[in-house]
């Protein structure tokens, strides 16, 4: 029988290779292209990884903010999350945003004004620019799922303000990690009423009517139109043990 064992993979009958990875790794003969292949994305998801937790690990409490690249800087929740931010900055908190435009912007804005630490997760897209001028400590990512980690470990809490498809799914995935016990349970306040409650009604009169989740999930956010408040109920909230130690990860 045709074997070969490469490190932990098996390989045996027509999968296995011409050459070894030895050979291949010393061959001075290709176009290059290797750099773009699975294994070698590994290394760059590595990176990011390393990347942001070298960047983080000392930055102390902070408060994620999500929301719209799209708001105008004439909307009122422009405003308001420029008041979050300020907020958060007062209350001893970062404040972490995708670093974009819109609400992303402004919350930035609040913090940096206010002197307080304004971080900016950035991720790759074809149709938005770098990370906006508010963001005092910055970094870009490639992969949307090490920027979550970033934003999941290094936030104590989230604000989550009007937005799209973006916004569903950080919210959506923060609130399947604490339904779930993956991590500790942190608030998630949803801001701005209008906007939130017929999705809390759809979620009460079919998701919850039909058993597909549980009353208690229901209570895993709060909603609220004042920016005050949204400070208060993020950061009242008992600290994780990664902010209030220096031990651990």
């Amino acid at each position: 029988m045709t074997k070969r064992t490469q490190g932990p993979v098996v390989r045996r009958f027509d999968q296995v290779l011409p050459t070894t990875t030895d050979e291949r790794l010393l061959s001075g003969r290709d176009d290059g292209s290797w750099v773009h292949a699975d294994p070698w994305r590994v290394l760059r998801i590595q990176s990011e990884f390393v990347e942001g937790f070298g960047t983080l690990a000392e930055l102390g409490p902070g408060v994620g903010v999500f929301g719209s690249a799209r708001t105008k800087r004439s909307d009122p929740m422009y405003a308001a999350a420029v008041k979050i931010g300020a907020g958060l900055a007062g209350a001893g908190y970062a404040t972490i945003t995708g670093g974009g435009p819109g609400i992303m912007e402004a919350a930035n804005k609040g913090a940096f004004e206010a002197g307080g630490t304004s971080v900016g997760l950035g991720i790759e897209l074809p149709f938005e620019q770098s990370l906006n001028k508010y963001v005092s400590l910055g970094i870009n990512f490639r992969y949307f799922f090490a920027r979550k980690v970033m934003f999941l470990k290094y936030s104590s809490g989230f604000v989550v303000m009007p937005g799209g498809f973006g916004t569903f799914d950080e919210v959506f995935e923060a609130l399947t990690l604490v339904q779930t016990h993956k991590v500790k349970s942190f608030p998630i306040v949803l801001f701005g009423t209008q906007y939130w409650a017929p999705l809390l009604d759809w979620l009460t009169e079919h998701a919850l009517a039909d058993g597909y989740i549980g009353q208690g999930d229901l209570k895993l956010v709060q909603l609220t139109d004042d920016p005050d408040e949204a400070v208060r109920l993020v950061t009242t909230a008992p600290r994780p043990p990664h902010q209030t130690t220096s031990n651990g990860t």
